[in-house]
């Protein structure tokens, strides 16, 4: 089966063309012995079925980070590539097409982002580049699916020239000579796109920009995941799945262990899907309705914002600011996907250079920032007593983020690169690939929560039954109750934190605690040790050394604030 290789600079268009080359079966995989993803696809020309692989993004073959040597590797299992250029930035991206000429590999080229040079006053002449470079050059439109069809026809055309290897500065003369054979600019009048682009990266208005940006995502993210869960979940569970519960549970009241592990304890003599704590009733409601209407909220914001070009200039944004951490301003993307959830948060770590910045990242954001599941829920517990303590839970969490980040910069050792990322223009969304992106993350975060929470909840009915959790809340009783003023019940909130942490806060409702213990303790919870789900993409990502580093870290400042909180609130 021939296998077509999608090679180009990242934000060209890669994935919109494999998209429509591919629908929806599609999988996304990790090259061997990397963490660099790819996707692979299957498509049909005529009546040949090919593999379709869309490569990691590559401004050369001469590998400067892990996807370049993943691109560069993959070049030797493909039967002809497909090189994506940017018909508005041709001349930076012919590097790669040239180093891709002195490769014996047949190529075709395809010219895309084609409709936007006309705004830019480009022209460019597609004969006289096709000719030049020796290889067919189809100008296209991904998004409107402009000029596809002809790319497919003229992959019959491909060709090899196999130019002679050259040195970066000859390259550099040669795109330079081809640029002005075949490109003319003409003077055009900015669109508001392009004032708006200026705008998101200025100085002063650029933070305007971002803090409008950040306070309708997340405001559109709270709107829609409160209308999933009234709409849709309660009805769910309450009219229809409930009934069936309460059947279920009239059957097994003669088995009370079976009961208390799959129904879990009645309340008021009812079901009640958070304070039960049975397999079937939170191990299902909490992370199905109660999280996954505001991790697939958040989901679509955040591939919006991807698809749009808006999160690199946050990053070149933030860069200065990041700097003083130790960080470049592009660490601020894993950050942002922390406030989704942790476990794609760490894994998206993998795009920051140094080994240095990822330790510090990873430990930051399982620290200091909240996953929308918890979130949701220290705004449930703290909420009915007044916005200033969510607020005061908030405030500590950034102020921990930012000494810490302060501390780790200073006593962590390491290379720090600059920022150097491309920024694309301001695009509309083309959303069939803005829908694969969600359903793969939508589904990913199921596969890692749901069973992490089920079995969760089972163990702990387990060790309630065994009489072990008496025996912990023993042991931590001095740290629960004399460091952080909550009391001994609070413990089982500590032992569930470390499977869920959204789980270990919700289990603070029940106890009739203070509002100042409810502020500690939810406090305390965000920071302390991560939920399971996390600690194994930690372990994972980092290595053991460095897990068990992040890990004293984490409880170390976790019952440090706690007790601090503890003796000035």
């Amino acid at each position: 089966m021939k296998r077509i290789l999608l090679v180009g600079n990242p934000n060209v268009g890669k994935s919109v063309i494999f998209s429509k080359l591919t629908g929806i079966n599609v999988a996304v995989s990790n090259y061997p012995g990397t963490t660099v993803e790819f996707s692979e696809g299957r498509s049909r020309i005529g009546a040949e079925e090919i593999d379709v692989v869309d490569v990691p993004g590559a401004y050369s073959l001469e590998p400067t980070n892990k996807a370049e040597e993943v691109a560069m590797e993959m070049l030797g299992d493909g039967d002809l590539v497909i090189d994506v250029v940017d018909a508005t930035n041709l001349e930076r991206n012919l590097y790669l097409t040239i180093q891709l000429l002195e490769r014996d590999i047949p190529l075709v080229v395809a010219l895309n982002i084609w409709d936007e040079t006309k705004h830019r006053g480009i022209e460019i002449d597609v004969e006289k580049l096709s000719e030049v470079l020796g290889v067919p050059v189809i100008p296209t439109n991904a998004r409107s699916g402009f000029g596809l069809d002809k790319l497919v026809r003229s992959l019959g055309q491909a060709k090899s020239p196999h130019l002679t290897p050259e040195d970066a500065a000859t390259r550099w003369t040669r795109i330079g000579e081809i640029t002005r054979a075949v490109q003319r600019i003409s003077h055009h009048h900015h669109t508001f796109l392009e004032r708006l682009q200026d705008a998101s990266i200025h100085p002063v208005g650029g933070f305007f920009v971002a803090g409008l940006v950040i306070v309708a995502t997340f405001g559109l993210i709270r709107v829609m995941g409160e209308a999933i869960i009234r709409f849709i979940m309660d009805p769910v569970f309450e009219g229809l799945y409930l009934p069936l519960l309460s059947a279920l549970g009239d059957r097994l009241v003669s088995m009370p262990m079976l009961h208390d592990i799959l129904i879990g304890k009645l309340v008021g003599g009812e079901i009640d899907f958070i304070q039960s704590f049975g397999l079937l009733t939170t191990g299902l409601y909490v992370p199905l309705a109660m999280v996954l209407p505001y991790v697939v909220s958040f989901y679509l914001m955040l591939g919006i914002l991807e698809d749009i070009g808006y999160l690199p200039r946050l990053a070149i944004l933030m860069d200065g600011f990041m700097h003083r951490l130790g960080l470049h301003g592009y660490s601020v993307i894993p950050s942002l996907l922390g406030l989704g959830c942790n476990v794609p948060a760490l894994l998206s770590t993998r795009i920051l250079d140094s080994k240095r910045e990822r330790f510090i990242v990873a430990t930051l954001i399982s620290i200091g920032v909240p996953c929308v599941a918890l979130q949701a829920m220290i705004v449930g517990l703290l909420g009915p007593y007044g916005m200033r303590y969510v607020a005061l839970v908030y405030g500590v969490l950034f102020t921990v983020w930012l000494c810490l980040g302060l501390i780790m910069r200073l006593f962590t050792r390491g290379f720090l690169p600059g920022l150097l990322i491309e920024i694309p223009p301001y695009r509309l969304p083309y959303m069939k690939t803005l829908m694969m992106k969600f359903k793969m993350r939508t589904l990913g975060f199921l596969k890692e929560a749901l069973p992490v929470v089920m079995v969760g909840v089972a163990a702990v009915n387990v060790l309630y039954a065994l009489g072990v959790m008496e025996i912990l809340a023993r042991l931590t009783s001095p740290v629960v109750t004399r460091l952080l003023g909550l009391p001994e019940e609070a413990v089982l909130a500590v032992v569930i934190g470390f499977l869920r942490k959204d789980i270990g806060v919700g289990m603070l409702a029940p106890l009739g605690m203070t509002v100042k213990q409810l502020v500690i303790g939810s406090t305390t919870l965000a920071m302390f040790f991560p939920c399971i789900a996390t600690f194994v993409v930690l372990f994972k990502e980092l290595g053991v050394l460095d897990t068990v580093k992040s890990i004293g870290i984490m409880v170390t400042t976790a019952i440090g604030v706690g007790a601090l909180l503890n003796l000035i609130l």
